[in-house]
């Protein structure tokens, strides 16, 4: 066989713990909606499960099998939520997230990529974005809003659209409600606008390292340039960018990242925001896995959180709104069932990232619930569309449209 990809010796030794107990296919017992795992559901076979992936690695690493199309196809199918390493009771999640993005980094260097990832990539260095579209229309969504431009004049706090919110027109009024809740909460805030950028976590996560390298180093020059001090963004995939992905690179320095959701939660806490509308629907919660899952390891290993903490704020939001009754679905914060959008699925293979978001709409559904709401532009994105499909009859919100109306 070939001489195989070499694993650092950590990250071997991991793939070596393995018991295959199969613990990573599992969910909750006797219920309807119980797995976890979006990408063993579909395929039911180990090879598409944390011990199969473990098993795969080994098998490269010790050269057993080499780097073939039918590999990395199984590598990239994978929407990279996390959730088997939530229950795995053999490896630490940092483990698991940094195996996939070695693994996916070799991929890259072999070719051996999905064609529409490198076409994602090809705009990334083109267009400064992942949405395919011309850099020169990143700044439409904010036309008329009349918020500074941090390039030109200082703004005490940042706000990071991100490249699916800056392109993807149907979900502008997200970001536009976001803008006017900061400005009505008194918050003297900027944008950067067309000269915004992307993060690079998307890349980072396909497994385009030097790519993501590059975009985190132009962010950073860019936001000490113009003295931002607080970040605060929508996009649940640019949170775990700025917040762990940066630090894990040693460039986030002392910058406060918030997601909107934190910001939002703190400003009514403090009384600057006081939602008295009643907003009457019976909704439900979907917990992007940017958002929860893959950033709380991160911070609470630093001290900064106590366990499940970070899941609270979007809770806190829903719970502020008047006439709203908010009801939970079973798989729900660290065990939360992934929307399929991540890791690249929703672009490389979609009919797979609708399947899986049209069993979050039925998990919804079975609770009564008349809406989802959200807080990644990615899952509004693949939940909406799978909706569309499907003829769900579910409304899909981003939780600031919610909190706006509430005000």
């Amino acid at each position: 066989m070939s001489d195989g990809i070499k694993l650092d010796t950590r990250l071997y030794n991991f793939t070596t713990r393995c018991v295959r107990c199969a613990e990573c296919t599992f969910g909750y017992k006797d219920a309807e909606f119980e797995l976890f795992c979006p990408i063993y559901k579909k395929f039911n076979f180990f090879t598409y499960s944390l011990g199969g992936m473990a098993q795969l690695a080994r098998a490269l690493h010790e050269g057993r099998i080499d780097l073939t199309e039918s590999v990395s196809e199984i590598l990239y199918k994978c929407t990279s939520c996390g959730a088997c390493a939530e229950v795995c009771a053999e490896v630490d999640f940092r483990d698991m997230m940094e195996l996939q993005h070695e693994l996916r980094a070799r991929c890259v260097e072999a070719g051996q990529v999905p064609f529409t990832h490198m076409a994602v990539i090809e705009s990334l260095k083109k267009d400064d974005n992942v949405m395919q579209k011309p850099k020169a229309e990143r700044g439409k969504w904010a036309e008329g809003l009349g918020v500074k431009d941090i390039t030109k004049e200082k703004a005490e706090v940042y706000y990071h659209a991100g490249c699916k919110y800056c392109f993807d027109e149907e979900l502008w009024p997200a970001a536009r409600s976001a803008v006017n809740l900061l400005r009505r909460a008194g918050i003297d805030l900027g944008i950067a606008g067309k000269d915004e950028t992307c993060c690079g976590g998307h890349a980072f996560e396909l497994g385009y390292q030097g790519e993501f390298i590059k975009y985190a180093e132009n962010n950073m020059e860019m936001l000490k340039t113009a003295g931002i001090k607080t970040l605060v963004t929508s996009c649940a995939d640019g949170y775990y960018a700025f917040k762990v992905l940066y630090d894990m690179l040693g460039k986030k320095g002392d910058l406060e990242v918030l997601h909107i959701t934190e910001y939002l939660a703190r400003l009514i806490k403090e009384g600057r925001l006081k939602p008295t509308k009643s907003v009457a629907m019976t909704a439900t919660y979907h917990d992007p896995c940017h958002l929860g899952r893959k950033v709380e390891p991160w911070i609470r290993q630093e001290g900064k959180l106590k366990a499940g903490e970070i899941y609270q704020p979007p809770r806190d939001l829903l719970n502020s709104i008047p006439g709203l009754k908010f009801i939970e679905m079973r798989r729900i914060k660290e065990n939360a069932w992934c929307c399929g959008a991540g890791g690249g699925v929703i672009d490389a293979y979609s009919d797979f990232a609708l399947w899986t978001a049209g069993e979050r709409i039925e998990e919804a559904k079975s609770i009564g619930a008349e809406a989802i709401v959200t807080a990644c532009p990615w899952c509004k994105r693949n939940l909406n569309d799978a909706v569309k499909e499907s003829n769900g009859g579910l409304k899909i919100y981003d939780i600031v449209e919610l909190v706006e109306q509430a005000l």
